[in-house]
């Protein structure tokens, strides 16, 4: 079973939140997919992963591009796990894929958007139903991630 995290942004936006979660993914060595509900919202994570950063980028593709298998960082709409990624980040809502094979899946979620908290509900109790150990976080103030269950 996957460890599942549910990280509410409260006091961020996904663009300043997710940039900085990759590079502790990358880290630990693992390789990362990135899922997301539409091709157009991946193509923006895309281009904002180049630029993040005046002095960094984080490497990475998009599941359109040739090679993905060899992607330290995979932003992706599908369920297949084309890169062998040990962690998923599922955001913006996107409908998880099975989490067999992974070690830690994480799922973002707007606060602000009333949908995405209703989805993240609805993964949560299934999350929970499926067996996985799920943890609760949310940004506090210093939008620092602090456990709330």
């Amino acid at each position: 079973m996957a460890e599942v995290l549910f990280y509410h942004l409260t006091e961020s936006t996904l663009e300043d939140a997710l940039p900085g979660l990759l590079e502790r993914s990358l880290g630990r060595g693992w390789r990362v997919a990135v899922q997301t509900g539409t091709e157009e919202r991946r193509d923006a994570l895309d281009a904002h992963l180049w630029t993040f950063r005046d002095d960094s980028f984080l490497a990475h593709a998009t599941d359109r591009e040739p090679y993905p298998a060899e992607q330290p960082v995979l932003l992706t709409t599908g369920a297949d796990n084309a890169n062998g990624a040990r962690i998923r980040f599922i955001v913006d809502g996107a409908a998880p894929p099975l989490l067999d094979g992974y070690e830690r899946a994480v799922f973002m979620f707007d606060g602000h958007d009333t949908g995405q908290v209703e989805a993240a509900r609805d993964h949560w109790k299934a999350m929970k139903a499926a067996g996985h150990a799920v943890t609760y976080w949310q940004q506090g103030p210093d939008r620092r991630w602090e456990r709330k269950a």
